[in-house]
């Protein structure tokens, strides 16, 4: 990009240096008494149409930069576009990564509940068998040394 840039001042600084030239040559008398002669004024002309010439120069530079630059620009736009939709993707993954992993842990919590549950069930279901027991032996007891009276 500097060096179109560059490329376009030189041709602006040449096409002043022509309009330079075309300025002297306005101010050129060479006819009899001081007066513009009719090559006077065609070497004038010539000095236009030079001038002209680096003008549609300096467009046609200034056509094919702004190309260039619409080009870059919209290599650039596609260049964001594929880089948010692979970001797009990435977020979609992970999310469906962190439900997975949401549904395994609701699992693993929801066996985890049901053994909690058991080991009670268990629990009192031992505390209960030992205190009948507990009971029974008492019972027992008590019917031997009745019996032995």
């Amino acid at each position: 990009m500097a060096f179109a840039q560059a490329k376009l001042e030189l041709m602006v600084q040449e096409r002043d240096a022509l309009h330079a030239q075309y300025k002297a040559s306005e101010n050129k008398k060479s006819g009899i008494f001081g007066t513009r002669t009719k090559k006077d004024m065609i070497e004038s002309n010539e000095w236009l149409e030079r001038i002209i010439v680096k003008d549609n120069l300096i467009m046609d530079e200034l056509r094919l930069s702004g190309a260039i630059e619409n080009t870059s620009v919209s290599q650039e736009k596609e260049d964001y576009k594929s880089i948010t939709l692979k970001l797009e993707q990435d977020v979609q993954a992970l999310k469906r990564a962190v439900a997975e992993r949401e549904k395994q842990i609701a699992e693993k919590s929801s066996e985890r509940r049901t053994f909690e549950w058991v080991s009670l069930i268990l629990f009192w279901a031992c505390l209960g068998l030992g205190y009948w027991g507990y009971k029974q032996k008492t019972k027992l007891k008590k019917l031997t040394s009745e019996s032995l009276d």
